[in-house]
């Protein structure tokens, strides 16, 4: 059965925004605005490096998501997803992954910020969803996520699990050496791992059709190419909070 075909037989939900991959660079930026605000009021130090976009947003490896209002295109949130279809993640930068994770389609969630109050919940569900579909779309066998607290407890809530001690928190030396969780969640036993544990984001992320969050093809059809924009980061942009 097509994908087309199983969507069609879902209920339709329609969102007040859009989440889509980062094609262009405007958007790009639009996506570092996101990104730089949201770190900026938790953890200032590092923001400061998160100012224009990091070499990885341009990999081929990696794909950046943003949320955009359709009212007004304003960015509400984004994030990025890094395989390691080419070269190791970021994330071994800083620690060495276990056995059991060698030699495994990884892909590791970075980088997520969404704007605060309720919007923003709605907004962080629907980029988890995204993730959901393209870690299927990838052939992911294990997402990886790092979290500080209390940002840990969202992947927990995910059934992500740690990968390492209960609860461990390591200093990465990519992010500046904050302590983070590390944690996995096996990609396709999510769908049987949520039903049993009656999660409740079981409905929206598997059993609704949202026609406004489409991460596109695998691979870019235009490489973004990088473009200088020191003050674009300046620009007046909401109020968001890290993930």
């Amino acid at each position: 059965m097509s994908t087309a075909h199983i969507l069609s037989s879902l209920p339709t939900e329609r969102l007040p925004f859009t989440v889509r991959r980062v094609d262009t660079e405007d958007s790009l930026w639009k996506a570092i605005g996101v990104r730089h605000a949201a770190y900026a009021r938790h953890v200032p130090e590092f923001a400061r490096t998160l100012a224009a976009p990091e070499a990885c947003d341009y990999e081929d490896d990696s794909i950046v998501l943003l949320a955009e209002s359709k009212l007004d295109g304003t960015a509400l949130g984004t994030a990025r997803i890094q395989t390691n279809a080419y070269r190791p993640l970021h994330l071994e930068q800083s620690i060495e992954l276990p056995d059991w994770l060698r030699d495994r389609r990884l892909a590791e969630v970075t980088r997520l910020g969404v704007s605060e109050g309720r919007i923003g919940h709605v907004v962080k569900v629907a980029l988890m969803k995204a993730f959901f579909q393209y870690w299927q779309l990838s052939g992911t066998e294990y997402a990886i996520a790092t979290g500080r607290a209390p940002i840990d407890r969202q992947y927990e809530q995910l059934l992500f699990s740690d990968v390492f001690g209960p609860g461990e928190r390591i200093p990465l030396r990519h992010v500046g050496n904050i302590p983070h969780r590390v944690m996995a969640f096996e990609v396709a036993t999510a769908e049987a791992r949520w039903s049993e544990a009656r999660h409740p984001l079981m409905k929206y992320v598997f059993h609704t059709n949202h026609p406004d969050i489409q991460i596109g093809e695998l691979r870019p059809r235009h490489k973004i190419v990088p473009a200088a924009r020191p003050n674009a980061v300046m620009e007046r942009v909401p109020s968001f909070a890290m993930a």
